[in-house]
């Protein structure tokens, strides 16, 4: 069931990932002035400077609103409304986000060791950015753009572009706050790209399992008919004994990996095997949309 254009499931990623993004920036970055890069770190030094001229900073909520909209524009023009409209929900619950909680006592006051804020602030911020990304989304700024250039060159990482494009956001902080500021901005950035990449490969991750063994016809049966999954026979010759033998090639979920162990050494104790991690898996039973893999 889908409300305004998404699932419930999707929504709730959106709205709590928007929500852990705002609390990061104002419990954590803000009132430390750590630049981490993204729309987030373009408002704080959006605020500072505006103070320093005017008396009054612009508020955050307005600045990331204001510099989303043409990112939105190209996005739709890209990937039609469906992709933006889930970016949309998110980028108005940050500014709606960042406007309430700036109301809520902040519990991490207290601290005068920035290297507390820096850590905190970028899991706050990483969880945030990961959920949403999870969702099929993106809260705007640094990953919208990410995700605009990733769709005209699909072999960049997403990850990587992100942390090109926040990087060069931290060098303007440098100037402004200072480097002691900025190389724990930098920290907290390291942070955040690394929260990121284990939420959207975290979910997604698979084992590639390859056997050898003188019950591969059985053992092959047992785990297509009990896990279930599809098993793939690769010839292959031992350099030692000379000798041809087929060998089995099953990717099978994290959760599936101890029942396929199981399995196997109860039908052969004997036999061989190799289990390697898997990053993506697009196929039957796995991801079947490869555009829903952002990273």
């Amino acid at each position: 069931m889908k409300v305004f254009g998404v699932t419930k499931k999707e929504l709730f990623l959106i709205l709590a990932g928007s929500t852990l993004l705002a609390l990061a920036i104002n419990w954590f970055l803000s009132p430390n002035a750590l630049i981490t890069g993204g729309i987030s770190g373009t408002s704080i030094i959006v605020e500072e400077v505006t103070k320093g001229m005017f008396g009054v900073g612009v508020p955050l909520w307005i600045t990331n609103l204001g510099l989303n909209i043409p990112l939105f524009l190209i996005s739709i023009r890209q990937r039609g409304f469906q992709f933006a409209q889930k970016s949309l929900y998110s980028v108005l619950w940050v500014s709606f986000a960042l406007w309430f909680t700036k109301f809520l006592p902040n519990p991490f006051t207290s601290t005068e060791d920035l290297l507390l804020p820096a850590l905190f602030g970028g899991i706050f911020l990483g969880c945030g950015i990961g959920l949403v990304i999870r969702a099929g989304g993106t809260t705007g700024g640094t990953d919208m753009l990410a995700s605009i250039i990733k769709f005209k060159h699909n072999n960049f990482p997403i990850t990587k572009l992100m942390l090109m494009i926040d990087g060069c956001i931290i060098l303007s902080g440098f100037f402004i706050f200072g480097q002691e500021k900025a190389m724990y901005g930098i920290i907290s950035l390291v942070v955040i790209n690394k929260i990121i990449s284990n939420i959207i490969e975290g979910i997604d991750y698979a084992k590639a399992v390859f056997i050898i063994s003188d019950e591969n016809e059985r053992i092959s049966k047992e785990i297509m008919e009990k896990i279930p999954r599809g098993v793939t026979g690769l010839k292959a010759t031992g350099k030692y004994s000379r000798e041809d033998k087929e060998m089995l090639y099953v990717v099978v979920s994290q959760n599936e990996i101890a029942r396929l162990r199981d399995l196997v050494q109860e039908i052969d104790p004997k036999a061989f095997m190799t289990i390697a991690d898997v990053r993506e898996v697009l196929g039957e039973g796995f991801v079947k949309d490869p555009t829903a893999l952002t990273n």
